[in-house]
């Protein structure tokens, strides 16, 4: 099977041992800070996820998996954590060059709708579904507690990607010195609870399901942590946008923004609700998730700036433009600052 090469062959199958899965039966799906692979345990489809405990901590991942079963719990339909054969959430496996984590996860019912499917404008009821749904979430955030206050998830201002703003190369001084000024102005923004608590971080297309009748299960809690609703808003947003590139796409993100806005807005106002002011503020959070995409396309930088070396002409496109973007502290999309109404 396809591995990286940080996992070894017998890291694989200690970790399928403890679940009593096979390793011969895992099919390896991706990841970028785990290794993730799908199987079948006793005719049920699983997900098991390995991660370098160098990227996330046992306490961190044992604080995801408690906030993952307290929203079980309140009826929100998420990928649940299995026991391991020995009775426990997590299994540390202890090697030379490190300690891995390995967490089984129930498989998510449903289909992924990925580009450019979810682009459609047919899809305005899904749009509502993951409104509501991210509501839910925000309103019993308000009332969530860790059962062990060791293991709460970070601030938002440790996300792995601003700690590594390093990443970006030296020559880039706009790019690190609008980031710097970014989260400083983050950083001075109200934490009041009816606005900022614990979020999933990574809402976008490949981190939910979609069954036949067209209820949602959300997956993949990896970047949970502390900040604001507004963030949780405008990282789905994002991702429905960014897809749409030059000076030529302006006009479809705009038009995008506005669809996705106000029917997931619709959905959203049934849980939550914000106040005005921090509809306006997505723009800032946008820049955020743009910064935090940005430093991981650096994560395997060989020096290239022009990447030649990428097969991947949209992918050229967007490392450019989103540069410039950057460093003039422009968001990649803003229907709010020009009196446009999403409600």
């Amino acid at each position: 099977m396809r591995t990286k090469d940080s996992f070894t062959h017998q890291i694989l199958e200690i970790a399928a041992s403890c679940y009593s899965i096979s390793s011969g039966q895992l099919r390896y799906l991706g990841g970028s800070q785990n290794m993730v692979c799908e199987a079948q345990q006793d005719s049920h489809d699983r997900i098991l996820r390995i991660t370098p405990s160098s990227n996330r901590s046992k306490k961190l991942i044992l604080g995801e998996l408690d906030w993952i079963l307290f929203l079980a719990n309140e009826g929100v339909s998420v990928s649940t954590p299995l026991l391991s054969r020995y009775g426990e959430l997590v299994e540390v496996i202890e090697q030379r060059d490190g300690s891995y984590i390995c967490v089984c996860f129930e498989k998510a019912r449903g289909r992924t709708i990925s580009y450019p499917e979810c682009l459609q404008d047919h899809h305005h009821l899904l749009y509502e579904k993951l409104g509501q749904l991210t509501g839910k979430l925000h309103a019993l955030s308000k009332n969530y507690q860790p059962q062990d206050p060791k293991n709460q998830r970070q601030d938002w201002s440790r996300n792995w990607f601003l700690q590594n703003m390093d990443l970006i190369p030296p020559f880039q001084a706009g790019v690190r010195e609008s980031g710097f000024k970014l989260v400083e102005t983050l950083r001075g923004l109200s934490k009041d609870p009816n606005l900022y608590g614990l979020i999933h971080g990574d809402i976008h297309t490949g981190n939910f399901m979609v069954d036949e009748h067209g209820e949602i299960t959300l997956f993949d809690f990896d970047e949970a942590q502390y900040s604001w609703f507004a963030e949780d808003i405008a990282v789905q947003l994002y991702y429905l946008v960014y897809v749409y590139g030059g000076e030529e796409g302006k006009d479809s993100r705009e038009d995008q923004a506005r669809r996705f806005m106000a029917h997931f807005m619709k959905g959203y106002t049934r849980e939550n609700t914000l106040e005005d002011y921090w509809i306006p503020q997505i723009p800032l959070f946008l820049m955020l998730r743009e910064m935090i995409v940005y430093i991981g396309v650096f994560r395997n930088y060989d020096g290239d700036e022009s990447f030649s070396s990428l097969n991947n002409q949209w992918l050229k496109d967007w490392i450019a433009e989103s540069k410039q973007r950057i460093e003039q502290s422009i968001p990649i999309v803003d229907i709010w600052n020009r009196g446009e109404n999403t409600k």
